[in-house]
């Protein structure tokens, strides 16, 4: 008597080395707990990501997408994770045109793939300042929202809040080579001033056009690269006009670039890759549904 086993398939991709697990949602066999996002993400243990990519047909068109860290949080939006997923559905045949819309917590977000293969997403309205610092509802002034000082791991910093569908607190400085991203990431993250945690970064001015950053993402920690962090810190150095736009954000994993127009609206392009396809095993589908949640 033959039995049917359980079957969970994925596909494992990156964003100039920001990596995710894209699963639709019915190919998963069990609910996503924070628990089972922690294990699949492991990288002894699991597949091993910065977080996992949701995804499932709205009814009225397009598609919605849920992200999930590494240490079973969720998040309203990532920019790499967006091309991650444009190009996925676009390949798979998903999704038939080059442009869609797809739904995520932070709002409507639009990619488009572009003839040679990048992808361009309008990351919708930036916010300087916002409900997402103490002290500040709706949306602040720019001048509120710069310059704003506080107190973490024994320094005295001054920080940019830009909200682009989640949080970001950035910081101008001299030296990203020094920097003790272990020591500073964490305790900016879970401030007291970010009721929702924050995503923090670093970020040099390198030429007119130009910046350099280093990230760290909240619920992942420092990462080669983050969409959503190069439009933040391209939105902080536009409005303090040390850069013009478009923006070349210099990152680890390497360049996106930033178009930030005098409203606001914020578009990203940038690559995604396909690593490779794989299917978990009945023994690791187990042990994950055996897992509290």
């Amino acid at each position: 008597m033959s039995k049917t086993k359980p079957e969970a398939n994925f596909s494992k991709w990156h964003g100039l080395g920001n990596d995710y697990i894209i699963v639709a949602v019915d190919d998963v066999p069990f609910r996503l707990t924070p628990e089972r996002t922690i294990a699949i993400c492991d990288r002894h243990f699991g597949i091993g990501s910065d977080g996992i990519l949701l995804w499932w047909r709205a009814e009225a068109g397009g598609f919605h997408l849920q992200i999930h860290n590494p240490d079973g949080s969720r998040g309203e939006l990532s920019g790499n994770g967006m091309r991650m997923l444009a190009k996925y559905l676009y390949q798979k045949d998903f999704a038939k045109d080059a442009s869609m819309s797809v739904s995520t917590d932070a709002g409507v977000i639009t990619p488009t793939i572009l003839p040679d293969g990048q992808v361009r997403v309008f990351m919708g309205k930036a916010r300087l300042g916002g409900a997402g610092i103490v002290g500040y509802e709706g949306v602040a002034g720019e001048s509120e929202a710069r310059g704003v000082h506080l107190r973490a791991a024994g320094e005295e910093l001054e920080f940019t809040f830009v909200d682009v569908g989640n949080p970001h607190c950035v910081i101008e400085t001299g030296d990203l080579v020094a920097l003790e991203m272990e020591r500073l990431g964490p305790a900016l993250e879970n401030h007291q001033i970010f009721p929702n945690r924050a995503n923090v970064e670093f970020m040099k001015v390198t030429g007119p056009a130009e910046v350099s950053m280093r990230v760290w993402e909240r619920g992942v920690g420092e990462t080669s690269a983050c969409g959503t962090g190069a439009c933040a810190a391209a939105v902080a150095a536009c409005r303090s006009g040390a850069v013009k736009s478009p923006v070349t954000v210099h990152l680890p994993g390497g360049d996106l670039l930033i178009e930030v127009d005098r409203d606001l609206d914020v578009y990203m392009t940038g690559p995604a890759e396909e690593i490779y396809n794989g299917v978990l095993s009945e023994g690791f589908i187990n042990r994950l549904k055996e897992l509290e949640g």
